[in-house]
């Protein structure tokens, strides 16, 4: 990596600038320019928005515990900066450092946290060879281990043993990942299994003012939402609505993943027949417009509520599914495509109970959709069984913390 990082470099942001996409600040990856750290607290690492969602949760019921204790939390993407910078719970929010000796030694001197803890599973083998030889503890949360890992993982199961060492608790979300975290080398007393924390999702970040101006453009109209999509979803979605009977009556908030997006979703759009507008011309958008592109970061969630249906992307593309749980909050009936091996455990539940439907392609999308916008009693129904789900299921977070009590003393 050393020697790689600076021939790569160059073609990095080239590849960047033409896609339009951000990066954190290299300087402070690199461990300099960093803000003023509190020293002696806690910090997690969450790569990207959803993991950010997670540690919300914690860190919310950790400041609720030990308002005493400084928190720092990371992210690795620019999106998942961008969600965390602002969040109360935290003291201060870093991009989390390149896996190098120097970036690593300089944040963790900058901040001598008394525990680190990785949302999910974040095998970095720097930074817990680093807090080993330091004596800092590292927890994993919310660890689980999906079915592309654990195979490549097993291959390299005897190279695994002392990357791991260091690993001084793992909370799984599930049984199975508890048993594939110990197949491929954590010691099984280091591992408990307290559920998943994305079922305790919280409110959203309140946005009154947004959720009340899109009310406005819908103008009574059926919403779909369709968040966060991947390239070559969205022109499956604008299809799919295009074959609605009552195609007049239903509006479209499509939030692509990555924000930078927006433009080519916009174009999309048009290609296909439909008035569309960007969020951040919200304002501006006139009474007719028929889909409003989501080129924000943290809104998506809020605006759930809002929906009669939600397709959850990723999902139609083998990219591995996003997650279902912030519709199901709203009591919203969740559409999946057939890809969500991220969330495997999940989308299981929420079959079991009824919460949601698989669509394997844009035609079953469509006929998903005239469905449940014909029939708003059956997708409510479906929408009141995924919200039932995240009720019987809520407490990982105060379990979580529990734990980490453990090592804090």
């Amino acid at each position: 990596m050393t020697v790689a990082l600076p021939l790569a470099a160059p073609w990095l942001l080239a590849a960047d600038r033409r896609r339009g996409k951000k990066r954190p600040p290299l300087a402070q990856r690199l461990g300099h320019q960093l803000p003023s750290l509190p020293q002696g607290g806690v910090w997690v690492q969450a790569v990207s928005v959803g993991e950010v969602a997670v540690a919300r949760l914690l860190l919310a019921e950790l400041r609720r515990r030990h308002p005493e204790i400084p928190i720092v939390l990371s992210a690795t993407t620019a999106t998942g900066l961008s969600l965390a910078t602002g969040q109360q719970q935290a003291d201060t929010v870093v991009p989390f450092p390149l896996d190098l000796p120097g970036p690593v030694r300089r944040v963790l001197d900058a901040a001598r946290p008394r525990l680190v803890v990785l949302v999910e599973t974040e095998l970095w083998p720097e930074m817990l060879a680093a807090c080993g030889e330091r004596g800092i503890p590292v927890a994993i949360i919310n660890a689980r281990v999906s079915d592309r890992s654990f195979r490549g993982y097993r291959m390299l199961r005897p190279l695994l043993a002392s990357l791991l060492q260091p690993v001084t608790m793992a909370l799984a979300q599930e049984q199975q990942d508890a048993a594939r975290l110990a197949a491929i080398g954590l010691p099984a007393d280091r591992i408990q299994v307290l559920g998943n924390l994305k079922f305790d999702v919280g409110p959203p970040k309140t946005a009154p003012q947004v959720v009340a101006e899109v009310r406005r453009l819908a103008a009574g109209r059926s919403v779909v939402v369709a968040g966060s999509t991947k390239e070559g979803e969205e022109v499956q979605v604008l299809r799919a609505i295009r074959r609605q009977p009552a195609r007049e009556r239903v509006f479209l908030l499509l939030a692509p993943r990555h924000p930078e997006r927006a433009s080519a979703v916009l174009e999309m759009a048009a290609a296909n027949g439909f008035s569309a507008e960007r969020r951040t011309l919200l304002a501006a958008a006139s009474p007719g417009c028929e889909v409003l592109v989501l080129d924000t970061v943290g809104e998506l969630a809020a605006l759930y509520e809002l929906a009669q249906v939600a397709f959850v992307g990723g999902s139609l593309v083998p990219t591995g599914g996003q997650n279902p749980i912030e519709p199901a909050r709203f009591a919203v009936p969740v559409l999946t495509g057939p890809h969500f091996r991220n969330f495997t455990a999940v989308y299981r539940r929420f079959f079991e109970v009824g919460g949601a439907r698989m669509v394997r392609n844009e035609s079953e999308l469509a006929g998903a959709l005239a469905e449940w916008l014909s029939d708003p009693d059956a997708a409510r129904r479906t929408g009141e069984a995924g919200r039932r789900l995240l009720e019987a299921n809520a407490g990982a977070a105060a379990r979580t913390v529990t734990a980490l009590e453990k090592l804090l003393a």
